[in-house]
């Protein structure tokens, strides 16, 4: 097994890991009982959930992974509006100025 993706949150690992299964790809989310020991335990790569899958799929998942990441919007990252060009903060999902959605 190796791993592919280690998430901020449990529900990202699980994002990730339907988008692999639905690609086709059988992975399991490691780390999920920690979450509730976070705070005791330090926040790095062996602490944090991870997506696992088998090595014969490593390379797929890879790459599977690395595209939903590079078109996806994280959760507070600020962007502008396509429409108007209002600048906006990350957890709106639409423009205030022209009710435009995020992109």
């Amino acid at each position: 097994m190796q791993r592919v993706h280690v998430a901020r949150t449990l529900p990202e690992a699980h994002i990730v890991r339907g988008v692999l299964e639905a690609e086709g790809i059988a992975s399991t989310v490691r780390g999920e009982h920690l979450a509730s020991a976070l705070g005791e335990l330090p926040m790095d790569v062996d602490t944090l959930p991870s997506v696992w899958v088998s090595d014969t799929d490593a390379a797929r998942a890879t790459e599977l992974v690395e595209e939903v990441l590079r078109h996806s919007t994280q959760p507070g990252t600020a962007w502008k509006c396509p429409r108007c060009g209002e600048e906006l903060e990350g957890q709106f999902t639409e423009c205030w100025q022209c009710g435009s959605s995020r992109p």
